[in-house]
């Protein structure tokens, strides 16, 4: 049976409990297709279901392999998958976990085509993160033209794309980071960039309609405080209290994002018109996995961290 390298980990624990293993190809069924990955993306979920803090994945399911998205070529379709041919570039999430590797197999659901002006590496960092972005923004969210929207974390993976979607959407953009990443975070359109170290949100911003929560600490509870009434408070990171005084009349939701190959058309029409740009961070060899996760971990990044597969 052909196999494969993949970043697999038996037991939850740091980086080191990275492994870099030949394990079999696995093999597309009825409507899924099998990607030759050429880039996977890294993301935060990854080293928290590395460290065993991601409920979704218990230690019953060990060995697993990382990744949830990535960027690659049609290798193989299943029955019933049409528009899918060999050798046609695609990315997309897996939606479970298993793109820190050669090969993976997914949905076509989940799949769209890249755009010809985008490298391999450039449209793995896309799936996970823009999609969280589209869906606390416009699923969760019901952001509109002419509305406004605070972004807490707006320099990371996901933050960085949230800002970009929501300008292009007609909304009025508030973004909090760091001293170093303010010039970034206004390049990308931002109209209010809030230094976190400096100044507090609350003293620049009220009446929004909307907050999207990116960071931890204690920023997702004072998000409540400027929202209007019948705001929106939505969280990539834990559901918010909606038992304070400051939450009465006002709405908090934390979700996982879904894979959605039409919802990623979208995302790459935007990115073929021009509206969403890409920044890469960093990238690390499939073999420096490990490496990959800890830099994401404690560095201030902007932008994604992505893994090179193979060419």
């Amino acid at each position: 049976m052909a196999s494969m390298k993949a970043a697999r980990i038996h037991e939850f624990g740091g980086p080191k409990v990275i492994q870099i293993e030949q394990i079999p190809i696995p093999q597309p069924g009825k409507g899924e297709v099998l990607i030759r990955i050429a880039a996977a993306s890294v993301n935060p979920v990854d080293y928290k279901i590395r460290e065993g803090k991601f409920p979704p994945v218990t230690a019953k399911q060990l060995p697993v392999t990382l990744g949830r998205d990535f960027s690659g070529m049609v290798e193989q379709v299943g029955s019933g998958v049409e528009g899918f041919t060999k050798g046609r570039r695609v990315f997309g999430m897996v939606g479970g976990d298993a793109s820190y590797a050669e090969y993976a197999v997914i949905k076509a659901a989940y799949l769209a085509p890249i755009p010809v002006s985008f490298d391999f590496l450039s449209a793995a960092a896309v799936p996970l993160a823009a999609q969280t972005a589209w869906q606390a923004l416009f699923t969760h969210g019901q952001l509109k033209a002419g509305q406004s929207v605070l972004i807490q974390g707006a320099s990371g993976g996901v933050g960085h794309f949230a800002v970009q979607l929501a300008k292009a959407r007609g909304a009025t953009v508030y973004a909090t980071g760091s001293e170093k990443s303010k010039d970034f975070i206004k390049s990308l359109g931002a109209d209010y960039v809030i230094e976190y170290g400096k100044q507090h949100f609350e003293d620049v911003c009220s009446d929004l309609d909307l907050v999207v929560n990116l960071v931890s600490g204690d920023m997702q509870q004072r998000a409540w405080s400027v929202l209007r009434e019948g705001g929106i408070l939505v969280s990539t990171l834990s559901k918010p209290d909606a038992g304070r005084p400051d939450a009465q009349g006002k709405r908090g939701v934390f979700f996982l994002v879904e894979p959605s190959g039409s919802q990623l058309q979208e995302i790459a029409d935007m990115m073929a018109s021009g509206k969403l740009q890409i920044t890469l961070d960093m990238t690390f060899e499939l073999d420096k996995a490990a490496q990959a996760q800890r830099y994401l971990e404690e560095a201030h990044v902007q932008g994604k961290v992505v893994l090179s597969i193979v060419g």
